[in-house]
């Protein structure tokens, strides 16, 4: 089993569609080639593709613990694991931090992935903290469906229309309720 030689946190963000859970699942193909033990959790609320698997809209998949907290994923994690990974990252609450400190800390690498901003286009839950925190973010950018150009935030669609800025910020969907958009094509009414 291959350790590292340091811990390290590294956090993958961005709008939907941007292919955050692809990169995710690139990092762990490489991180099980190189013999180390990978687990990987996410948040029970998202049921989209599969329970117990991360899923990319591009239908790409890897093997996931879903939890309920970030008490529960801490009380998951097993001795052994060198590298894990948490995607949506955006779904859990502040308590999310500590354990990825300290994995990091205990030496382990630890990849995050998730929204940066939600459908407002403001920092979602505990991702701003992440990313401030980890050795490397990187941010991708999805494609704008209304001019093509490169695109950085997630509009919410109601009825085919943008959603309103005092509608809820979780709601888990995919592109039935979804689109990227540019700074310029995004729209949130008050």
């Amino acid at each position: 089993m291959m350790r590292h030689l340091s811990g390290s946190v590294e956090v993958i963000c961005g709008s939907m569609f941007s292919g955050k859970t692809d990169e995710l699942i690139r990092r762990l193909r490489r991180a099980v080639i190189a013999r180390q033990k990978v687990q990987v959790f996410k948040p029970a609320i998202d049921v989209r593709y599969a329970v117990e698997k991360v899923t990319s809209h591009a239908g790409n998949d890897f093997d996931a613990i879903p939890v309920q907290s970030s008490a529960d994923l801490r009380a998951r994690i097993e001795p052994d694991a060198t590298v894990v990974a948490i995607d949506e990252a955006q779904f859990f609450d502040n308590g999310i931090i500590s354990p990825v400190d300290e994995l990091a800390a205990s030496g382990r690498r630890v990849i995050v992935a998730g929204l940066d901003t939600d459908f407002r286009g403001e920092p979602f839950g505990p991702m701003p903290v992440l990313m401030a925190k980890a050795e490397r973010v990187d941010k991708l950018q999805a494609i704008c469906m209304v001019c093509g150009e490169p695109a950085s935030r997630t509009q919410r669609l109601v009825n085919g229309q943008p959603a309103r800025y005092d509608d809820p910020v979780v709601i888990v969907g995919a592109a039935e309720l979804y689109e990227a958009r540019c700074r310029q094509h995004h729209e949130v009414p008050r």
